[in-house]
């Protein structure tokens, strides 16, 4: 018989799962302490939108509050203990899970795939920037310069990606891009600017993971097995997601891992689908978490998930223009105790040295007192670590008010 829940139990377990089942451990945050909470989530995705600091710093941040930032750096790009690959989009992974991502190496496609048509064209100058790298070491995309003899075929590939607003923004950039999400090369490290700079997988990631064989089956379900334990409770859908795999391919796993008694199967409260839930997964009590979330952290990225779980209705508005935008450029949902209970639209002003709270908007039924002191008590952490001197709260948003007069008074 499948196990039942409350929606607070499913809660409760699925932040448990992502680490917030006890405080935070304090001041003096070691690499050790960052290493087991990236192996307990099973990745961070990057995005590197420096509004208020990159996605994968906060995420750790959320957790753990203040860290030295170069420790995570450390552990990527010098330890070689983690490394970049396309995960839950691009993410750093441990480097153990890279053989389980090879099979979709294999049939990466470059986004937007109309560019396949261009590399196929254009193999001379595809194989050219591989022997550059083979050649020279790690580059970045900048420092690849039109070869001699192949403009031409350089130029077209830049027209083709200006004329269809590639992300990419350059046939260099494109194309290491490319070698990466195949698996020839990696991300030895990263420039000051965020830059990627690429070097052939065998200089970068551990043998003993480049060489090791991984049937797809075998290797779906260990992502799937990887999802689980992140998630604590999940639908297949979500399960799924965590590591951007169709539903239809994660379905044979999920049911192996059951038949196993690797997972378990569960009602939630509220939920139309099946859940599953881990063996070791078990609900809090209660939880006194008090963290900032990034629209790309676990908890957040998956908005059926999230609306399933906390009734929470979220965008990530970013790219909609201006006037459209219904909470803000860069808004963070505040996690408080097991609810999500506000959210901030967030902009580090650096040469003024303030965090600037442009917006602010209170969740239904909440204590606005209690969210408000626990609110302005993150966002003053929250820039200390960002060596940012103060909090300034804007006025737009229901929650504008309250929130600044905490701030202003030290609540």
């Amino acid at each position: 018989m499948p196990e039942h829940l409350s929606l607070a139990e499913a809660r409760r377990i699925a932040l448990a799962s992502q680490g917030f089942d006890r405080p935070r451990p304090g001041d003096r945050i070691c690499i050790r302490r960052i290493r087991r909470t990236i192996h307990r989530l099973g990745l961070l995705q990057i995005d590197c939108v420096n509004v208020l600091v990159p996605a994968h710093y906060q995420v750790l941040f959320s957790r753990l509050g203040p860290y030295d930032r170069q420790l995570l750096d450390e552990l990527v790009y010098r330890r070689r203990e983690f490394t970049e690959q396309w995960a839950h989009e691009a993410s750093i992974i441990p480097v153990a899970t890279w053989p389980l991502l090879r099979h979709r190496m294999a049939g990466h496609r470059v986004r937007p795939s109309g560019f396949e048509k261009v590399m196929e064209r254009h193999t001379q100058y595809v194989d050219w920037v591989l022997d550059e790298v083979r050649a020279r070491g790690p580059l970045e995309a900048s420092e690849l310069a039109q070869p001699e003899g192949v403009a031409r075929r350089l130029d077209e590939a830049s027209r083709w990606l200006r004329e269809h607003g590639s992300w990419f923004g350059s046939a260099p950039r494109a194309v290491l891009e490319a070698h990466f999400g195949r698996g020839l090369l990696a991300v030895s490290n990263r420039r000051e600017s965020f830059a990627r700079l690429y070097d052939l997988a065998e200089r970068v990631v551990p043998a003993e993971h480049l060489s090791r064989e991984v049937e797809p089956a075998e290797a779906q379900r260990e992502l799937i097995r990887i999802a689980a334990r992140g998630h604590g409770i999940a639908t297949v859908s979500d399960l799924a997601d965590y590591f951007r795999m169709s539903v239809r391919d994660a379905r044979q796993p999920v049911a192996e891992l059951a038949a196993a008694g690797e997972l378990i199967e569960a009602r939630v409260e509220g939920w139309r689908e099946p859940a599953w839930l881990h063996p070791k997964a078990r609900p809090l009590r209660r939880t006194d978490a008090a963290a900032l979330l990034s629209p790309f952290d676990p908890v957040v990225w998956f908005r059926p998930r999230l609306a399933r779980l906390f009734h929470f209705d979220h965008r990530f508005e970013i790219f909609v223009p201006e006037a459209k935008r219904r909470w803000g450029c860069y808004v963070l949902p505040f996690l408080m105790g097991d609810r999500l209970a506000a959210r901030v639209d967030l902009k580090a002003d650096r040469t003024n040295r303030r965090l600037l709270v442009l917006a602010a908007w209170k969740e239904k039924d909440v204590d606005v007192d209690a969210v408000a002191e626990a609110l302005a008590l993150e966002l003053r952490t929250l820039a200390t670590w960002l060596d940012l001197d103060a909090v300034v709260v804007k006025r737009r948003g229901d929650f504008a008010r309250p929130l600044a007069a905490t701030v202003r008074n030290g609540g």
